[in-house]
């Protein structure tokens, strides 16, 4: 995912400036370490679920002051330092916006993606 495509794609929505004056954005990328043990890891293998990432975007969307959650999730055998997961919220104000995002990547993380990582 280009981010800043994204956001201009997004700022061309009908209604954005009218609901819009936050976005923020998540860009996770592979750790070369695990989060468990802080063991050095060479490469993780990602697997998605999209259409649950699909839905829990839409459920967000309703949430007050969300104009817009949008989430790319990379897939397959991947290394240190490469993009593992994109997130875009965009709504009307930080107390509704920051919230969201953070709740949206703890939700996208623990229902949505899994991974295995390969030490070695």
């Amino acid at each position: 995912m280009d981010i800043s495509h994204a956001i201009a794609e997004l700022k061309k929505q009908p209604g954005f400036t009218d609901n819009v004056g936050m976005i923020l954005v998540h860009n996770g990328v592979v750790r070369g370490w695990s989060r468990k043990d802080h063991a050095d890891i060479t490469a993780i293998e990602i697997t998605p679920d999209q259409a649950k990432i699909k839905a829990l975007c839409e459920e967000f969307e309703k949430r007050p002051g969300i104009f817009r959650a949008i989430a790319h999730a990379n897939s397959g055998l991947m290394q240190p330092g490469d993009d593992v997961l994109f997130l875009i919220v965009a709504g009307d104000i930080r107390e509704n916006v920051k919230p969201a995002l953070a709740d949206l990547l703890d939700r996208i993380k623990s229902e949505a993606v899994t991974k295995r990582e390969i030490f070695g």
